[in-house]
């Protein structure tokens, strides 16, 4: 695909609009990583389903911005994601409204759910923007970086998240199954990237493209 960036003048927006995308899909998949479910006789959250859409963020900001102010996004957007991850998982600790009054005691549970996903995010992150950049500047196949990445860079986040969460957990559930609803919560957001968010990637890249190198008084006609 040939080269195209985004125009300097642009980039301040793109970049607060997707620190803002960060931190909502952060705070969404906390609280869906608490809800179980089971697939096919195996456990999973919701969370897996939600996730992915960061890597795809990502990888299309590394596309168009650079890896550099990819990476700022993850420094501008870690540390809100995870005040607003531990405030939005009391509120709603178990799936229900917990009432205001909840956020006057500390809850190590909750917290430890948000530190965990604060550095499953930061690493996640940091490798899939590594893996994409250095597979897209050797390969002109379109697919393959976001799909490398999205192998490597969920792999250390959903590791990263679960056994910090998880591992001796008070939660009884989790403490026993954190290893298995890990396994399948990668499997599910592997599948999830590959059959539907890699090619959403090559959609998105060549209508933003597209869009970019139309002249203005064309796209106003």
């Amino acid at each position: 695909m040939t080269p195209v960036q985004a125009p300097p003048s642009r980039v301040p927006l793109y970049l607060s609009l997707l620190v803002a995308f960060h931190i909502a899909i952060v705070i969404a998949s906390n609280y869906l990583v608490q809800l179980p479910i089971n697939l096919l006789g195996f456990h999973s959250t919701w969370g897996a389903f939600s996730f992915p859409f960061i890597f795809l963020a990502t990888d299309l900001t590394v596309r168009l911005i650079g890896k550099q102010p990819a990476r700022r996004v993850i420094t501008r957007a870690m540390l809100p994601a995870l005040v607003a991850s531990y405030v939005v998982g009391v509120l709603f600790h178990e799936g229900r409204f917990n009432g205001w009054d909840s956020l006057s005691d500390f809850n190590t549970f909750v917290f430890r759910i948000a530190f965990a996903s604060f550095a499953a995010y930061v690493l996640g992150q940091l490798l899939d923007i590594q893996v994409f950049d250095r597979i897209r500047q050797q390969s002109r196949a379109w697919w393959l970086a976001p799909a490398a990445a999205s192998v490597f860079g969920q792999a250390l986040d959903t590791a990263a998240f679960f056994s910090i969460a998880f591992w001796r957990s008070q939660d009884a559930f989790m403490a026993a199954n954190w290893g298995e609803i890990a396994v399948v919560d990668y499997v599910i957001k592997l599948a999830v990237s590959l059959l539907l968010f890699v090619p959403a990637y090559g959609v998105m890249l060549a209508a933003i493209v597209r869009a970019m190198r139309t002249p203005p008084a064309t796209a106003a006609a």
